[in-house]
């Protein structure tokens, strides 16, 4: 998820609101109550400023509360089933598609690395061979250089893995003490439960997946290629099947609730930050799950009320649980305009807090 400096919105602060306790579980609204409202006046209200709003490229915003209430707003070539390039969007997807194996018996999350890959290049007494799967979901593991392979059609999926690891062997670092966000840490947890499953490749397991849910159904890992995706950043997609996605997570369809706690506790912990773009492109220290962000600016809140995965392009999908609405930005800008698809989702935050708030 490549950023810019150009962009810090104080707006950002306002609405990343810590969670105090540390269960991992998010907090209940505490939004006032509305006394009286108009619903129809804040859709056409939010659907005027969507319009008027001077951003970079065409997008599609699908809105949802909880209670099921819906608003779709699309400006240009772009609806709700155009496909879109994922960049970091897919972190969240592929983490879930993981951790369905741990609920499911065939992966712990104190597995490592080293015990389930036969095809492990470091010694079993290097340090990196400690890294656990906890650790890869949550960029925690010592992985901190990505290998040229990762973006190369013709490569290897596994041999990429292993080329990987071994450009990191003298990095230095140890497994839980710093942070990095990048793609390798997704690659190994991917190749982890690829041979877990027993599956022959990565499509093999987002079948079972799609299958199992009736989730992106048209959707597909493809880049660089479908012989060796980018899980952290190779999905297309469109913004309907991203929304259906956050619909069945928030809804606790996809993981048990002792896991689906988990992943939204912050697993950064007091990792050293080397590498995040919050904190580089508009200066929010906001934490990691497992997969997703934390949207606390504290590095060190356990728990949050905004769950999100923004991406390169600047599509931006969300959960909010104080206000109870699912969110999904869907665009596609030029690499490196997450600031971009930020700044529209921060400027239309107070009309879709008003809506959201809205009972009748």
């Amino acid at each position: 998820m490549p950023v810019q400096q150009n962009i810090i919105s104080t707006v950002i602060v306002a609405f990343c609101l810590a969670a105090c306790g540390g269960s991992g579980n998010p907090t209940p609204p505490t939004q006032p109550p509305q006394t009286s409202c108009d619903l129809s006046a804040l859709e056409q209200s939010l659907r005027q400023q969507a319009t008027t709003l001077k951003t970079d490229t065409d997008f599609t915003l699908l809105l949802e509360r909880f209670d099921g209430r819906s608003f779709s707003y699309s400006r240009g070539g772009s609806s709700a089933v155009t496909s879109y390039e994922s960049a970091s969007t897919s972190k969240w997807v592929s983490a879930v598609i993981i951790l369905r194996l741990v609920d499911s018996g065939v992966l712990k999350l104190s597995d490592t690395a080293a015990s389930r890959l036969s095809d492990w290049p470091l010694s079993i007494s290097h340090p990196l061979s400690q890294m656990t799967l906890q650790q890869l979901l949550s960029f925690t593991s010592g992985l901190t250089e990505e290998p040229l392979c990762l973006n190369l059609p013709g490569a290897d999926f596994a041999q990429c893995v292993r080329q990987g690891l071994s450009n990191n062997s003298a990095n230095g670092r140890l497994p839980g003490n710093v942070f990095d966000y990048n793609g390798l840490h997704l690659q190994v947890a991917g190749l982890m439960a690829i041979r877990a499953a027993g599956v022959t490749d990565w499509q093999a397991l987002f079948r079972q997946f799609t299958q199992q849910t009736g989730l992106f159904s048209t959707a597909r890992y493809d880049l660089p290629s479908a012989s060796n995706p980018r899980l952290a950043g190779g999905m297309h997609w469109t913004a309907q099947e991203y929304l259906d996605f956050l619909r069945a997570l928030q809804q606790g369809k996809l993981l048990s609730a002792a896991l689906q706690q988990q992943m939204l506790a912050n697993q950064r912990g007091n990792a050293t930050v080397l590498n995040s773009p919050a904190v580089s492109g508009f200066g929010a220290d906001w934490p990691y799950g497992l997969g997703h962000w934390l949207e606390c600016n504290s590095g060190q809140c356990t728990s949050a009320q905004r769950h999100s995965s923004p991406g390169a392009y600047g599509a931006y999908p969300l959960i909010d649980y104080q206000y109870s609405y699912l969110a999904m930005l869907a665009r596609e800008g030029q690499l490196g305009s997450f600031v971009e698809g930020k700044a529209v989702v921060d400027a239309l935050t107070p009309a879709i807090q008003a809506w959201a708030g809205c009972k009748i």
